[in-house]
């Protein structure tokens, strides 16, 4: 059974204030002839679909003809909402448009039922995990464990009020869940440490380092396991996205006889990241391949660049465009999965050739001018230029504009801003106090700011640390 994976599409996102959609429809068209080359059993898009949680009505119209396209070539789409979604809005219509072979992952509300496809091998599952938060997870297990016990349901202000709300949930949640609810939070898994696999990874270490599988007591404590999980009471620990996404998988039922696939949301710890991505304080979105071993392939997003993690069947196929110039040496593509008897897998790459690539170029305003170092390349492209010259330019980007129309940032590289660099540096990290920087993380973390209470007592405990007298 053969599979496109991809994921982080970004329908609507400006780089640099400049529109991204008329790369985006030609980039389609591309996936759309690689599907009618391959003719897949299936595409999964894992997450991101837009950049916005309220997109624009181009880049809506870009998706529907999108998706509309690929269910008149009969192949089934699989799509989840990612981090940038609102999961409310990217599923309306979507039990209409299962008719037609397009399925669209719910909000989560702790019961995930998986699509199940045949072929001579017999059964493939595909399970829909959107993009978990700690507090979504909470807030469908406190659900879930007051119907169990017969209490009426709180109103669902967080799903009816779009992405604000879901942005919002952290901390917002009620009472802690009954034991029963978060009974299976500690499912224990094989703690084996991510590794980043193509190319070297500087968040490696750290993002190794701060995802633990649940800790022993967790397994048979609700309450050890609600701790991590976090309550509206208490800011969520480290661990909380990775007790997260354990008792989310473990509530999967997953029958390990069959082939199983899964498409989610989330960073992986060992992933190598670039700039256009969204970063959490500290690495606590990350959580550890292990907690997906119950699964064939599973179909990342999230993550920018295309790479597998731990394993060649864990893996985030990246995005189909650049979307940042930390991105220039990437070649993007789409992910191609062949599912033959359990546990034969096999994984490839289609390379997707853009309308505009993204590249950098360096030298002086004479040099980069001249036309022997631009006229074997695509001036169109989206550029970055950075010049050398001891002197600015005077208009220099609008003079540069006439060469490069696509020219997205200029920036010097001389002896006045790498001194300024230095200062700009030194100074910014000696005005954020400890105070400030755990506020931020707060903020964060919980999508809120402290209140005046907590940030009362952050501050005391700060002088405390400090060896001062509380204030």
């Amino acid at each position: 059974m053969k599979f496109l994976h991809l994921s982080d599409l970004h329908l609507g996102k400006r780089v640099y204030e400049a529109s991204m959609l008329e790369d985006q429809k030609y980039i389609l068209e591309q996936i759309l002839s690689v599907a009618e080359e391959e003719k897949p059993d299936g595409v999964l898009i894992a997450g991101d679909i837009y950049d916005k949680a309220v997109p624009s009505a181009e880049a809506v119209r870009l998706c529907d003809g999108f998706l509309t396209r690929l269910a008149d070539l009969e192949v089934p789409v699989f799509v989840i909402s990612g981090n940038h979604d609102s999961a409310e809005r990217l599923a309306f219509g979507a039990r209409l448009m299962s008719g037609r072979g397009v399925y669209i992952s719910p909000p989560y509300d702790g019961d995930v039922e998986p699509v199940v496809l045949r072929d001579e091998w017999g059964e493939v599952a595909i399970w829909l995990l959107p993009f978990l938060r700690p507090s979504t997870v909470r807030h469908a297990l406190e659900k879930e464990a007051q119907k169990e016990n017969g209490e009426a349901a709180e109103p669902d202000a967080v799903g009816n009020a779009g992405e604000a709300a879901e942005r919002d949930a952290g901390g917002n949640t009620g009472e802690a869940a009954e034991p029963d609810a978060v009974e299976n939070a500690g499912k224990a898994v094989k703690p084996d440490a991510a590794e980043d696999a193509e190319g070297p990874s500087e968040n490696a270490e750290r993002s190794a380092d701060t995802a633990e599988p649940l800790p022993e007591a967790a397994k048979q404590s609700p309450q050890a396991a609600e701790s991590l999980l976090g309550s509206p009471e208490q800011p969520l620990e480290t661990g909380s996205y990775q007790a997260a996404l354990q008792a989310a998988v473990s509530r999967l039922h997953v029958d390990r006889s069959r082939r199983n696939v899964l498409v989610a949301h989330q960073f992986v710890a060992g992933a190598s990241r670039c700039e256009s991505e969204d970063f959490s304080v500290g690495g606590l979105d990350n959580v550890d391949a292990s907690v997906f071993d119950a699964f064939d392939y599973v179909a990342l997003g999230h993550i920018h660049s295309p790479q597998h993690v731990g394993r060649q069947t864990v893996r985030y196929c990246g995005t189909p465009l650049k979307y940042s110039f930390s991105e220039c040496g990437q070649e993007k593509s789409v992910t191609v999965v062949e599912l033959g008897k359990k546990g034969d897998v096999t994984v490839r790459k289609r390379v997707l050739v853009p309308l505009r690539d993204m590249r950098r170029v360096r030298g002086t305003y004479l040099e980069v001018t001249a036309r022997s170092f631009y006229e074997n390349t695509n001036t169109r492209d989206y550029m970055q230029v950075t010049l050398t010259d001891e002197e600015d330019v005077p208009d220099g980007m609008q003079k540069l504009r006439v060469i490069y129309p696509n020219l997205l940032r200029l920036e010097y590289d001389n002896r006045r801003t790498r001194e300024n660099r230095s200062v700009e540096s030194a100074e910014a990290e000696e005005e954020k106090s400890g105070q400030a920087l755990f506020a931020a993380f707060y903020e964060l973390q919980n999508n809120r700011s402290m209140s005046e209470a907590q940030t009362d007592l952050i501050g005391r405990l700060f002088e405390e640390l400090k060896g001062g007298e509380p204030r």
